[in-house]
Order: C-alpha cells, then sequence, then structure tokens
C-alpha cells in the first residue's frame, strides 16, 4: 500500500505501508528497507513527527496485527507483554495493575487519556527520549526486552536499549516485540514518580523509579533504583539501591538515598530546568519514591 499526501506543507509521497502478521515478517522489512523505515505501534509520537517533517520514512510497518506485540500473559511466574500493548490495556489489567504498580504509576503519565489508549510502552522506551516517563519504571522492575532481528532473537535489559535522545542500539532490521517482568517476590513494591511544572500533559523535568523488596523483618534485600530526565537516557544508580539494601528504609538510608540520587544526575540546562535544579530536585524524588514503593512492599496503600 502506498500514501501519497500534502500535508501543510509536508509532503508525505509514496510512502509505503506493510501490515506484517509476524515479528519475523516485520523484521525483513525492516532489514530490506533501501531507506528510512519506521515502526507503527501507537503511533503517537511517529505520527507527530511526520507532520511536522521530522521524520520522512520511505515505509511504515504496523505491527498491531501481530500477536505477539500485542498480547498480555503470564509466563514462567511473571508478566510477558507486547512493544505494541497501549498503556491504558496495562492499567485496565487488574492482575498486573496489582503486580507492577511502579509500572502503571509510569504508564499513567504517558499523555492524556485519549494518548494513553494508543501510545504503547514499546514506542515510548524505543522513541528514546530520556524523559520518557515508562522507562525509568521499567528499568526499576527489572524488565527485560526482546529484540527480534535478521540474527534471530535476544534479549537485552530495558535500560541498554536507549543509546541517547532519539537513538537506540537496536541495529538494522531489529525491533523490540515484547517485554518480560520476573515473578514478584513477597513483600515487594515499586512507585514511579516525576515532576513536571503542569500535573499533564508535560514531560518530565526528573522521574524516578525504584523498585524494592523486604524480608519478614522488615529490611531491604533487593532494590533497583532508575532515574530519568537527568542524562542522555535513563539511568540505573547501584549506588541509590545500595544506600536502602540492608535498612528497614529508614531516615537515615533515605538520606543516603536522596544524595546517592543526586550524585548520579548529570542534567542539562534547559527551560524547563537548570541542572543545580534538577540535580536537587532528584534526590527529594528518590526518597519520596522509596517511601511510596516501602509502604506498597508492606501493603500499604
Amino acid at each position: 500500500m502506498e500514501l501519497d499526501k500534502n500535508d501543510q506543507g509536508c509532503e508525505m509521497s509514496e510512502i509505503r505501508f506493510e501490515t506484517p502478521q509476524t515479528v519475523e515478517a516485520a523484521s525483513a522489512l525492516l532489514a530490506g528497507s533501501q531507506g528510512l523505515a519506521k515502526i507503527l505501534s501507537g503511533g503517537t509520537d511517529l505520527l507527530i513527527q511526520m507532520r511536522s517533517g521530522m521524520s520522512k520514512p520511505e515505509m511504515v510497518i504496523d505491527v498491531k496485527g501481530i500477536n505477539e506485540m500485542t498480547s498480555v500473559k503470564i509466563e514462567n511466574g511473571g508478566y510477558r507483554f507486547g512493544a505494541a500493548v497501549p498503556c491504558m490495556h496495562l492499567v485496565e489489567n487488574k492482575a498486573f495493575a496489582k503486580t507492577w504498580p511502579g509500572v502503571i504509576d509510569g504508564c499513567n503519565w504517558v499523555g492524556s487519556v485519549q494518548v494513553r489508549g494508543r501510545a504503547s510502552v514499546g514506542g515510548n522506551v524505543c522513541n528514546a527520549s530520556p524523559a520518557a516517563d515508562t522507562v525509568p519504571a521499567m528499568i526499576a522492575a527489572g524488565a527485560i526486552a526482546s529484540v527480534v532481528g535478521p540474527k534471530g532473537r535476544r534479549d537485552i535489559p530495558v535500560e541498554q536499549i536507549a543509546a541517547g535522545p532519539g537513538k537506540t542500539t537496536l541495529e538494522k532490521g531489529e525491533l523490540v516485540t515484547s517485554f518480560y517482568l520476573p515473578e514478584r517476590a513477597p513483600r515487594s513494591g515499586d512507585a514511579y514518580i516525576r515532576f513536571t511544572p503542569r500535573s499533564e500533559m508535560d514531560i518530565a523535568v526528573v522521574g524516578c523509579g525504584i523498585n524494592l523488596t523486604l524480608d519478614e523483618h522488615g529490611i531491604c534485600t533487593h532494590a533497583r533504583v532508575s532515574l530519568g530526565a537527568v542524562a542522555e537516557r535513563a539511568l540505573v544508580v547501584p549506588e541509590a539501591a545500595a544506600a536502602l539494601i540492608g535498612t528497614p528504609v529508614d531516615e537515615a538510608a533515605l538520606t543516603k538515598l536522596a544524595a546517592a540520587a543526586s550524585a548520579a544526575a548529570r542534567p542539562i540546562d534547559d527551560k524547563r530546568g537548570t541542572k543545580a535544579f534538577r540535580i536537587k530536585v532528584a534526590g527529594v524524588l528518590a526518597r519520596r519514591t522509596a517511601i511510596v514503593a516501602l509502604n506498597r512492599a508492606k501493603g500499604i496503600n
């Protein structure tokens, strides 16, 4: 199928539109493209980029007809969901939302409810915005991405997908097909909090995702901390996680966590926030996010 359209002075002529039914077919189309090829998942970023002239693909590959990329299922005690699953499908999946509330926190910050009805976690991850809301939450959760390409299938941690603003580590012909979240240990909780000037329809000035597990005595035995919008891509902050592990996540641990988060931040100055402001907020948000994750691990809503 080819599209030929002029829209507000932006020429989009003879765009090849494909609807493969398998991930292998989608990969083959990507690999065989002689020009720019783009995956259409939710389209909430791609269509805006095309209309503005920022992206001029010669082929658009709609993957919404591929079952692997649009399903949510339990696998080995954990959850696997397709990269093209809309954010609202996860939000409305009660079992998933109860298991991974921090991931749902991230999903709920993506645009408006109308946008979330189309936007996918896969698109949010692969758009590679440093301020993407689902990414710190997914990184904190330990999410693993399944990638299919000409060389076959490989699994990589979500934090290894983005290389920088708008750039990924995916090779030609590769696409993210699904994400796997492992089985949760008892007494685990996760959370994502962001700071924005507006409560909705804005992008994060700073974002923080934290996932932690407690033992039967209330001592933190596992933690992952991720920061968004404070570097060229979302960060894993092992020093911040180390501040929590072995503690009851008390005031002393939270103080160390905040200091480690601020120390890891390497933001830029822009119209939405200065470096100094973002560094300070990174610590504040880490503390607040840890408290929410702690309460969830204890069953306190």
